[in-house]
């Protein structure tokens, strides 16, 4: 097998597993949601949506993978090198949507520090 013909399966494959996780993501949520207690409507709703949504962007992390080795080591051309781009700024795009739909800040951004009446009072040094 020539490195081409491996690079292009392994590919194919990444491609394969990042629909996989998506899918396989989904049927996971949608079994949790089920089995939840029906007494927590919202939350279980609330948690299906973040389930969901980390599954799509962890499908869409290793679909990206996928399209940069398939573009960059099978046809470097320029052509297919700004297809390459564009594909990975809306798929970035679309993880960042999903991430700020689901922790309520931007990937770049500190989570916030809980205040002070939230945090657990710290034990006192002992002498």
């Amino acid at each position: 097998m020539e490195i081409k013909e491996f690079v292009e399966l392994a590919g194919h494959a990444a491609e394969i597993v990042g629909v996989a996780l998506i899918l396989g993501g989904i049927v996971v949520a949608s079994v949790r949601y089920a089995l939840a207690p029906r007494t927590e409507r919202v939350s279980r709703y609330q948690r299906y949506r973040q389930d969901v949504g980390r599954a799509i962007l962890l499908g869409l992390e290793v679909l990206i993978a996928a399209d940069i080795v398939q573009t960059v080591t099978l046809t470097p051309t320029m052509d297919s090198v700004v297809v390459l781009a564009v594909v990975v700024a809306i798929r970035t795009f679309l993880s960042w949507s999903l991430a700020l739909e689901l922790e309520g800040r931007w990937p770049w951004q500190r989570a916030a520090e809980p205040h002070a009446a939230e945090r657990e009072p710290q034990p006192s040094p002992q002498p």
